[in-house]
């Protein structure tokens, strides 16, 4: 049975603290955006699957209840930043299991001022977390520094890349003025200015060789999708709205993320491979057919590793992709029209739905000064240590 997102809405993303606003302000935002975007009422909605990481336990419920009070199941989800893309996959396996023929997708996050730990729950104790084993990884290679952890982890990846590669910072901070380029030119996107290469390079180092300007920032925010049956589109003349769902995989850690002791497998290099794989056999599709990418750009490096990670280049060629532009306009593929999460923003459980709508927008042709041109076939990454990676392609006919 195939599966269709009809209807997707986002609010802004915002820093922290700068509008006066709840996550159910935020979700109520997003919903109603995804349900006047598909053009029916809440009361069709059959299931909603709700993500975010730092809310209370059923904060789905206080969320969808600004929507309405239908009675319908809610589902709470928390799948540390892939989150988003794990409440769209389990709307879709709603859909494609015959179980519901309409269902809300919803991610949110009211998040706190500042870097974030060593996961969504914070750094704490970091024996005691669910990354302790990543983390671990990272420090028998590399020590522990003092800078925030997930900038460390990450930063460590970027060395391994430029050691083992040849990858220049210059390379890394092309992704960071390529994004915020992007970012630019979308009124939803927290930040909207324009940097250059040596601009981004003389920021403040977070860990090095990442600076802040190549890090995503902590970010509020709400993103939801409507997905479907083919039999509800037909019986409600969505087919002008409707997206096709091609294939959806996620793949979590297998030995391979450990193996090498590398920060760039413990990171989820080979999850998001995997999950790559899974997709274009699902399909029939491959890199080559897609036009447009949005992937989970946490810190600059984590773009180049998932251009290696979905095929766009051979291993460790992915500072060389970035920095011949064919992954900007003009280029082979554009990827993170929307600035990605580090110009766009990042609350944890909007990125993925996010990342879905701005496709959604794309493949419809409804991207205004960001439209692709001809996008047909759009690619979405989200990725969250612990692990979990989800590839989804979508498709217009």
């Amino acid at each position: 049975m195939k599966s269709y997102v009809v209807g997707v809405g986002m609010t802004r993303f915002e820093k922290p603290e700068t509008r006066d606003w709840q996550y159910w302000d935020m979700a109520r935002e997003a919903g109603t955006a995804a349900l006047a975007d598909a053009g029916i009422p809440y009361e069709s909605v059959e299931q909603a699957a709700v993500g975010y990481c730092f809310q209370a336990s059923t904060a789905g419920q206080r969320a969808v209840y600004e929507l309405g009070l239908t009675g319908l199941p809610v589902y709470n989800l928390n799948n540390n930043c892939a989150t988003g893309s794990t409440a769209l996959m389990t709307a879709r396996q709603f859909v494609e299991g015959g179980i519901a023929d309409c269902v809300l997708a919803l991610g949110f996050e009211k998040m706190s001022r500042g870097s974030l730990g060593g996961g969504a729950g914070g750094a704490g104790d970091l024996g005691a977390s669910p990354v302790a084993r990543h983390y671990g990884i990272m420090a028998a290679a590399h020590g522990f520094e003092a800078s925030p952890p997930t900038a460390q982890i990450f930063g460590n990846a970027a060395r391994e890349h430029m050691e083992r590669y040849g990858t220049t910072e210059a390379q890394l901070a092309a992704v960071a003025a390529k994004n915020h380029l992007h970012s630019s030119r979308n009124p939803r996107a927290q930040f909207r200015d324009v940097y250059t290469v040596d601009e981004v390079l003389a920021a403040k180092t977070v860990h090095r060789p990442l600076t802040r300007l190549q890090c995503s920032p902590t970010s509020d925010g709400a993103a939801a999708a409507l997905v479907v049956s083919e039999r509800f589109v037909a019986a409600h003349g969505l087919e002008g709205r409707a997206v096709e769902i091609a294939a959806q995989a996620m793949t979590t850690d297998t030995g391979e993320s450990f193996a090498s002791g590398s920060c760039i497998d413990a990171v989820g290099r080979p999850m998001s491979r995997e999950a790559a794989r899974k997709v274009y056999e699902a399909s029939g599709l491959g890199i080559e057919d897609v036009d447009v990418v949005e992937l989970h750009d946490c810190f600059s490096v984590n773009e180049l590793l998932t251009y290696e990670a979905l095929g766009m280049c051979e291993e460790g060629a992915s500072g060389k992709l970035v920095e011949s532009g064919a992954t900007t306009y003009g280029g082979r593929w554009v990827v993170n029209p929307s600035g990605g999460l580090i110009s766009k923003g990042h609350p944890l459980g909007a990125t993925g739905l996010a990342q879905a709508a701005e496709l959604v927008w794309q493949l419809r042709g409804e991207a205004a000064d960001r439209q692709v041109a001809g996008a047909r076939v759009g690619l979405a990454h989200n990725i969250g240590l612990g692990g979990a990676a989800v590839v989804t392609l979508l498709r217009r006919s």
